[in-house]
């Protein structure tokens, strides 16, 4: 292991504080650049919360550009481009389609399952590490579906998941009943996850931030950084409003924003926002235990101590962080559908909540050292697996940072793997 080094991770969300906890335990100085208010609100705030062991198809897999082109007429469906087609826009999509094979998905599979596992082992341990825990349940995920058509090629992702070792169970409307007793279901099946859970990430972003503040970090907020300052292949600072940061490494886990913040550097890394909301009621009509996936809506269900989430939609291209009310009303009619204990007047006056989740072109991360600048590091691109790829992803950094061999192959995950450095 290399001795300490002075590090700056620019970027306070869940992959950022991570990489910040498992590098301050390797010894290593760190501060953490936050382009927002102490109070910050960013993706890793309002999400769903949930750890998927069962997503190991990535979001670039067979089907989804013709679903995606299927979805774009319907302004309340659950997919949308807020997108001029520019050339880096058209780039990623060039990319998403040629990603979208079934080829991908067998590569990458493996690795999702391996990730998302080690993951959920990091939160068993933070969770006992860090004060006042984050509402870590590991009961398992109910994927519901609607229609007898759905439920055969669930089906056939579940055998796909038991061939991965990923345990998935097939259940008709009475089984997923009996595995979650505290919500009336509509349903003609699903697939149940065991491995699967959920927790708070607003809980899990405030024990993160108190964790490393008493273990030594500086968290400097209102510190968007501009630009990178570079010499001889490497950088050395970090230049923000409050000045620049110079280290001997640096971490870049800015989310949707990454990609341009290296722009500074000559880098050109296909990365699109995508935007999804969600809605907390504090009340609920009833409150499941086990979180779940509504299919054909798109719609996340995740319970959150005595409150209950209900998150969706994509929306690929803008920065925009204003609220598009149909999409909302999309999310809000489909839930009775599924849970017909709820209806449209549960969700009157509750406050909307919207984030951009940083999206690669094939649904996979970024993560490692780009091979341009040697001690500035990837970590970001994780979609909607934020939040489940959070504690693995900061482990392997630490790694990277102590010039250790990373737990798992990284190179599917290489930043320069679309090929423009």
């Amino acid at each position: 292991m290399a001795g300490p080094k002075k590090v700056v991770i620019v970027g306070g969300g869940i992959i950022g504080l991570s990489a910040a906890y498992y590098s301050l335990l390797k010894g290593h100085s760190v501060t953490i650049l936050e382009r927002s208010k102490d109070d910050y609100d960013c993706c890793s705030i309002g999400n769903a919360g949930m750890i998927v062991p069962s997503h190991f198809v990535p979001l670039a897999a067979p089907g989804m550009v013709g679903y995606g082109l299927k979805m774009l007429p319907h302004p309340d469906g659950p997919f949308a481009i807020k997108r001029s087609w520019n050339a880096e826009f058209m780039r990623w999509c060039l990319l998403f389609a040629q990603s979208s094979n079934e080829g991908h998905v067998d590569r990458s599979g493996p690795l999702l399952r391996d990730l998302n596992m080690a993951s959920r082992q990091a939160y068993e341990e933070l969770n006992k590490e860090l004060c006042g825990g984050f509402d870590l349940q590991l009961g398992g995920l109910l994927m519901l579906v609607k229609s007898a058509h759905a439920l055969e090629e669930e089906a056939q992702i579940a055998k796909r998941a038991n061939a991965l070792g990923i345990p998935a169970t097939v259940v008709n409307p009475d089984e997923a009943a009996k595995i979650d007793t505290s919500i009336t279901m509509n349903v003609a099946g699903g697939v149940y996850y065991p491995k699967d859970g959920h927790l708070s990430p607003q809980k899990l972003v405030s024990a993160l931030k108190s964790a490393v503040s008493r273990n030594g970090a500086e968290l400097v907020s209102e510190s968007e950084v501009t630009e990178f300052q570079h010499r001889k292949g490497k950088v050395f600072a970090a230049s923000t409003s409050h000045g620049d940061f110079i280290a001997d490494e640096f971490v870049l886990a800015s989310g949707s924003w990454s990609a341009k913040v290296i722009r500074s550097l000559g880098l050109s890394i296909p990365l699109q926002p995508g935007k999804g909301y969600s809605l907390t009621l504090s009340n609920p009509t009833q409150l499941p235990k086990v979180c779940s996936i509504l299919l054909e809506a798109r719609v996340a269900v995740t319970p959150m101590g005595s409150q209950l989430r209900f998150g969706g939609t994509m929306e690929i291209g803008s920065f925009d962080r204003n609220t598009e009310r149909r999409r909302v009303d999309g999310i809000i009619r489909a839930i009775p559908d599924y849970f017909p204990a709820f209806n449209a007047d549960d969700f009157k006056n509750v406050d909307v909540w919207n984030g951009l989740r940083p999206c690669s072109p094939d649904g996979l991360p970024y993560v490692g050292r780009f091979s341009k600048y040697p001690n500035l590091l990837a970590a970001f691109g994780h979609a909607m697996m934020g939040v489940s790829l959070g504690p693995i992803t900061g482990q392997l950094l630490a790694q990277l940072l102590s010039d250790e061999a990373p737990s798992y192959s990284l190179d599917l995950l290489n930043p320069d793997r679309f090929g423009r450095k």
